[in-house]
């Protein structure tokens, strides 16, 4: 089976969509879906804790029997401006309506009911830049470990134009806690110019796993396990959207020790 989602739009605007179901896995869900304004699409209560991400416009979130107006602020993903997110519990129907064109993804995992609905603004939101040189890479941490949730995630990334991300190569496959944690994990790819493509590669240390895949703009790839370095060619900036779940909410990598040698002073 393929790691590599493309893009297929269907009626209610949704055009990718993954589940524990249809990736083999256990812990992590991701849509994503593209409307017109004033279209609606609406997700029924269910297990499932939700962390849904304007990536790009305004919309009406109802969620259970909260409702939050004029959510969202950026028109693009590569606008230097954090997203605007909502948490849900499971359990919790949700209706969303697009006051402009909207673009907007829906990360899901096993919820326990121990947080409440909350709109997540960008001043929540702690920004980093990580790597050196031709690794560096501009972090927004939408939903880190230290902000509540049972098991969701979620964090977007901005690679510039000829830079790696996701690298040194790291993995964390291993329930082995304090050293290393499982984590399944999504990545959404927008590319800047939409037209161009980035790479990246998924694989084991057995290479049991070893994939290859050339990307382009609105494609997912899914992480069971394994390594997962993205590279970006010149001339083209790349965002992603991680979701990552696991039976720990605690992100715990460890670096391919090929590599890990460019980390040391």
């Amino acid at each position: 089976m393929t790691l590599l989602r493309r893009p297929s739009i269907e009626e209610n605007g949704r055009y990718q969509h993954v589940t524990p179901e249809n990736a083999d896995w256990k812990y992590v869900g991701f849509s994503a879906y593209q409307l017109e304004e004033g279209q609606t699409f609406s997700l029924d209560a269910s297990d499932q804790e939700r962390c849904l991400v304007i990536l790009s416009g305004i919309a009406n979130i109802k969620a259970g029997d909260e409702s939050f107006e004029n959510v969202g602020e950026r028109m693009s993903v590569f606008e230097k401006i954090a997203a605007h997110a909502i948490y849900t519990p499971n359990d919790c129907p949700v209706t969303v309506t697009a006051n402009t064109p909207l673009e907007i993804a829906v990360c899901e995992a096993p919820g326990h009911g121990n947080h409440p609905i909350r709109w997540i603004k960008p001043a929540d939101m702690s920004r980093e830049t990580r790597g050196e040189g031709s690794n560096v890479r501009h972090v927004c941490n939408i939903l880190p470990e230290d902000e509540p949730a049972d098991s969701l995630l979620v964090v977007e990334v901005i690679t510039p134009s000829g830079n790696w991300s996701s690298y040194p190569p790291h993995k964390h496959d291993s329930d082995n806690v304090p050293h290393e944690s499982y984590l399944e994990e999504t990545y959404y790819h927008r590319l800047n110019p939409s037209q161009g493509f980035c790479f990246q590669r998924v694989y084991t240390d057995d290479l049991d796993i070893d994939e290859t895949m050339a990307v382009s703009d609105k494609d997912v790839v899914m992480v069971p396990k394994g390594y997962h370095p993205v590279g970006v060619p010149h001339g083209y900036e790349s965002y992603y959207l991680n979701v990552m779940a696991g039976p720990n909410r605690i992100w715990i990598f460890k670096n391919h020790p090929d590599h890990e040698w460019m980390l040391k002073p």
